[in-house]
């Protein structure tokens, strides 16, 4: 059995396989190649029409490429193709473009060339990857985050970028790429990573000297609170990171940042509040945390022994199930999962669906019936 669940188990996930792809056909067929971030009375806007350089711009064709590769129908790959021609505008536009591009074309040109070969697609994904290396700041050893006056802040969203360097510093023979994504990973471990497993969600540096000034509270509740979906990046990145160089401290901090957040999980149900250092009240969650969490813990059991995998394998398990509770499987509305959050301070995209979410679920369900593929 995939992961050596139970047959009780492998036919629940065969179910979720099942209304998965009713779903995502019947909106392929009627979406075509637009960009999803969150639906408007029940019905998905085009965010690349609104701003094509917005991070979450990727993630749709992402799940496009991964029906793809489990199903072998056009349909999701020439969906796909259309997001990623459309994204050329954005390279065009790059200095509109942050340290997410990762997200946007890891999703695309990347997923195309590594299931295709398509050449074009390699092509971008390689500029995308030089834009993100030309983001690195060598005082302090980090990849500048946002555009503006943050100069000097860093984040552990970063973290699930930096795949691209690996893929490209591989394709294109450029150790230097490679180097940058250790550097920035070491700074997340002295940084934005804490002993105890939790996260800061940012970080902030002179940009002139590298020296270090402040953690801010960021998309959490507060400077020293503990934001779900980043301890989802800290749990997932790391482990991406063990994949790709084989530190031995990269597990190991991936290992602390599951811990602490099954730690959390656990006391609501496997459901992530939105912080988990935040007031009792209100409460709010983010469901996207715990789809993300679901397939870093996976990816984190592929690199243990095989009597440490059980407890990554039955946590992200349990992180499935708690939240295909809020998933809408009905093939004539658009998203899937519902109550996730973008941040703690914005109600607009909080507890709603996102099309991360819906792309980490699509991820967590495949990769759980063994027909997903590395996207990272």
């Amino acid at each position: 059995m995939p992961y050596g669940i139970d047959n009780e188990t492998e036919e629940w996930l065969k179910g979720l396989e099942k209304k998965l792809y009713a779903k995502l056909k019947a909106q392929c067929l009627r979406l075509g190649s637009i960009m999803p971030y969150v639906p408007e009375h029940g019905c998905y806007y085009d965010m690349g029409a609104r701003e094509l350089t917005a991070w979450t711009n990727g993630f749709y064709a992402g799940m496009l490429w991964q029906m793809y590769h489990a199903f072998k129908e056009e349909e999701f790959r020439r969906a796909a193709e259309g997001i990623e021609e459309r994204l050329d505008a954005a390279l065009e536009e790059f200095v509109k473009l942050d340290h997410d591009v990762g997200f946007l074309w890891l999703h695309t040109a990347v997923a195309d060339w590594r299931l295709t070969g398509n050449e074009t697609s390699r092509k971008r994904g390689l500029h995308a990857a030089g834009i993100l290396a030309g983001r690195y700041n060598p005082a302090g050893h980090y990849i500048r985050a946002w555009n503006g006056v943050r100069q000097g802040v860093a984040n552990v969203d970063c973290l699930m970028n930096l795949p691209l360097l690996y893929w490209a510093a591989q394709e294109n023979e450029s150790p230097a790429w490679k180097q940058i994504a250790i550097e920035h990973t070491e700074m997340a471990l002295r940084y934005i990573l804490r002993p105890d497993g939790s996260s800061n969600h940012m970080v902030d540096f002179d940009p002139e000297t590298g020296e270090y000034k402040d953690n801010p509270g960021g998309q959490g509740y507060e400077s020293g609170s503990s934001w779900s979906r980043g301890q989802s990046w800290a749990i997932y990145g790391m482990a991406l990171a063990y994949r790709y160089t084989k530190n031995q401290a990269y597990l190991d901090a991936a290992k602390r940042s599951a811990h602490y957040f099954m730690a959390n999980v656990s006391l609501n149900d496997y459901i992530p509040l939105l912080d988990f250092r935040a007031p009792k009240e209100p409460v709010y969650i983010d469901t996207t945390a715990g789809a993300c969490a679901a397939c870093g813990l996976l990816e984190l059991s592929e690199h243990v022994g095989e009597y440490e995998k059980p407890l990554y394998v039955q946590s992200a398990l349990r992180c499935l199930k708690a939240v295909q509770a809020f998933c809408e499987w009905d093939p004539d509305k658009d998203s899937i999962l519902d109550g996730g959050s973008a941040r703690y301070d914005r109600a607009s995209d909080r507890q709603v669906p996102i099309i991360y979410g819906d792309y980490f679920l699509t991820e967590a369900i495949l990769r759980f019936r063994e027909k997903a593929f590395l996207i990272w």
